[in-house]
């Protein structure tokens, strides 16, 4: 019996959840795209961050996951990227 690897969409940006995407990056599903908050500006500099969720995919080297920063979960149209 052969075990099949999800195709997963991840939504996430604070640090606590980048463990679960760890999880999902080294386990049998396969990570399609992740949805976070878009890039802000931080600190003193005023320099525009990642969130901790992107900040991981790009530690991967991507892995041809399409990473979708929309505004409001409203403006999200990532459907017919991703399948």
């Amino acid at each position: 019996m052969s075990v099949s690897a999800w195709q997963v969409v991840f939504f996430g940006t604070p640090a606590f959840a980048v463990p679960t995407l760890q999880a999902l990056l080294a386990g049998p599903e396969e990570v399609a795209a992740v949805v976070t908050q878009p890039d802000r500006k931080k600190g003193r500099g005023q320099r525009v961050g990642f969130s901790p969720v992107k900040e991981t995919v790009s530690r991967h080297g991507g892995l041809g996951i399409s990473v979708f920063q929309p505004e409001t979960v409203k403006e999200m149209s990532f459907q017919e990227e991703v399948i």
